[in-house]
């Protein structure tokens, strides 16, 4: 059977993947539509079969959180190349998982590949025809699930979706600027923990240990160098402790100060966050 152009446009349109594929797949399959969309399929898991020890170090993080802000997802997915991490049918695939993600809740990663899109589509089916498409590994590298029964979770993704955020709030209403400011702040200013009683103990006395030692060494009088250490101590909680930082948008400010202000009656509060970075390590 001959392969007109048209049948090949046909099944590029269809499946997005690239000419020759497509006239390839109608050449294998005798220009069988269906069988040709099938073996453009099979091709995308060949492909991540044959790449399986590429580096995947680029991709995208995304945010989603449900319609009444209980709850939010966050799920980084991972290619080879930043220019498929920034194209269309990538970043369609990474809202996708973060989509079928929240409406099914799965428990582990391996579980997200056998759920199913909106659209009806499993996750390891549309994997492979992303793969097919773009012809890259692909990985679903991490995700994580926040629900507000008592509050709301808000997002921020930032800088071209290489840092994503959710955080559970109380206190504060769905939409407003400061559920967005205090996820804008955890994503610029990467605290550690919500406030400074959650700090590690162990933490805490390698800092003091440290501030104590440099101020040994900067020649200050031994009754003094713990005092010293406190100080700096107070300086390091600052950074590290989401209510004690100053606020990007106003230097004036603590996060701290932006809950009260947001109801003064009733300030509110943050309960926990989660923030990933694009290819950082994980625990």
């Amino acid at each position: 059977m001959d392969i007109t152009s048209e049948m090949i446009k046909k099944l590029r349109d269809k499946t997005g993947a690239g000419m020759m594929d497509c006239k390839r797949a109608l050449e294998s399959t005798g220009g069988d539509m269906d069988a040709a969309i099938e073996h453009l399929r099979k091709k995308g898991a060949a492909i991540g079969q044959k790449r399986s020890d590429r580096a995947t170090k680029e991709g995208v993080i995304v945010t989603r959180v449900s319609g009444n802000a209980k709850t939010g997802v966050v799920v980084e997915v991972n290619c080879e190349t930043d220019f498929v991490g920034r194209s269309e049918d990538f970043v369609r695939f990474g809202h996708a998982v973060a989509e079928a993600i929240e409406i099914h809740k799965p428990q582990s990663l391996d579980a997200v590949l056998g759920i199913a899109t909106a659209a009806g589509k499993k996750i390891s089916d549309l994997m492979n025809d992303v793969l097919a498409k773009v012809g890259e590994k692909i990985d679903l590298r991490r995700f994580q699930i926040i629900e507000a029964p008592n509050g709301i979770v808000s997002a921020y993704t930032h800088l071209g979706n290489r840092i994503g955020v959710l955080v559970e709030l109380e206190g504060v209403a769905a939409g407003t600027p400061v559920a967005r400011d205090v996820a804008m702040q955890i994503a610029a200013m990467n605290p550690a923990v919500v406030t400074r009683d959650q700090v590690d103990k162990v933490w805490i006395e390698r800092e003091l240990d440290i501030y104590r030692t440099q101020a040994k060494n900067e020649g200050k009088p031994a009754q003094i160098q713990d005092k010293i250490a406190q100080g700096r101590l107070e300086k390091f909680y600052q950074e590290v402790v989401l209510t004690e930082q100053t606020y990007i948008k106003d230097p004036g400010k603590t996060i701290r100060d932006v809950l009260r202000e947001s109801n003064p009656a009733q300030p509110g509060a943050v309960k926990r966050f989660t923030r990933f970075h694009l290819g950082e390590e994980t625990k």
